[in-house]
């Protein structure tokens, strides 16, 4: 994943979501919390998720896409662990022999990149970014197919 040079704070600067001075104030809250400054800013009402996403989707270098558009393979999906679609809230979207395509709502998160990578076993991780509804919305119908198949 190649990341943009430009940091989120000045990407959002430059499409005219936050002024400078909500970025301080954001960095500052930051600078206390330790917590990551999309969700700073999320909280505090000064985006929202679509322009969050779009933003980290430029920074990154990945795709946003509403999941809503996507079909969902199940059998596809039941390759990848419980832990890795609930605890990590990952979406596995499509794969072939070279490579996955797995959904997730904050590039930053290493620990779930990790999992990702280690269930991908070799083929290469293709992340695209999706809002936590489409992610909340996937892990209900996730919930159904597994009580379904029991």
């Amino acid at each position: 994943m190649l990341r943009n040079q430009k940091k989120i704070g000045e990407i959002l600067i430059e499409r005219g979501l936050i002024t400078q001075a909500q970025l301080e104030d954001a960095l500052a809250e930051q600078a206390r919390t330790n917590k990551f400054l999309g969700d700073i800013l999320l909280k505090n009402k000064k985006i929202i998720e679509k322009d969050l996403l779009s933003v980290l989707a430029k920074q990154f270098n990945i795709s946003f896409i509403k999941l809503n558009n996507e079909n969902i393979n199940w059998d596809f999906v039941k390759k990848f662990s419980p832990s890795l679609i609930l605890d990590y809230k990952c979406i596995p979207i499509k794969g072939d022999e070279w490579s996955i395509t797995i959904g997730i709502n904050n590039p930053l998160e290493v620990d779930l990149i990790k999992k990702a990578e280690d269930e991908a076993r070799g083929l290469r991780l293709n992340l695209v970014l999706v809002s936590k509804d489409d992610l909340e919305g996937f892990i209900v119908k996730y919930k159904q197919q597994v009580q379904r198949n029991i």
